[in-house]
């Protein structure tokens, strides 16, 4: 059985079991290696992908609950932007968001959601949308880049 995906605008016909998780997927057979393995359980946030336009943490979607469906990787958001970096992107560079930098895609992946469903939000809203975890901490400048970019909306 053949499950069809659409990665990052183009078709991808995945052959194997079903319950494989969708970041094995990205990663091993279609050779996005930005979603990032944190947890397994789904409480990171690293793996965060956009499935049909929703933040999703891929370590625990079965590739075949995703069948049909629209995905948006980290190297994707890009693709949606002229200027070769999605305007997350950019903010987190100019506010140099990162530490290490390990969990920052799948933050990137949340906070480009949260702002197309509320362009303006409040720093509540923030907190409720973005559950990923940061071990360095970058939580104040994460909050200042959405913050960056819900005032330009």
């Amino acid at each position: 059985m053949s499950i069809r995906l659409t990665i990052n605008g183009q078709p991808f016909d995945f052959a194997g079991e079903p319950e494989k998780p969708l970041l094995w997927v990205l990663r091993e057979d279609v050779g996005l290696s930005g979603t990032k393995y944190g947890c397994g359980v789904a409480a990171c946030g690293a793996c965060t992908v956009h499935v049909d336009g929703v933040a999703t943490r891929s370590c625990s979607l079965p590739v075949g609950a995703a069948a049909g469906a629209e995905i948006i990787t980290i190297e994707g958001l890009a693709a949606s932007n002229d200027a070769g970096r999605h305007p997350v992107q950019q903010a987190w560079e100019r506010l140099q968001v990162p530490q290490c930098g390990y969990c920052q895609s799948g933050m990137i992946m949340a906070a480009a959601a949260l702002l197309v469903k509320n362009p303006r939000p409040e720093d509540d809203e923030i907190n409720a949308a973005i559950t990923n975890l940061c071990r360095c901490g970058t939580y104040p400048r994460i909050r200042a880049a959405i913050r960056s970019l819900a005032s330009e909306a």
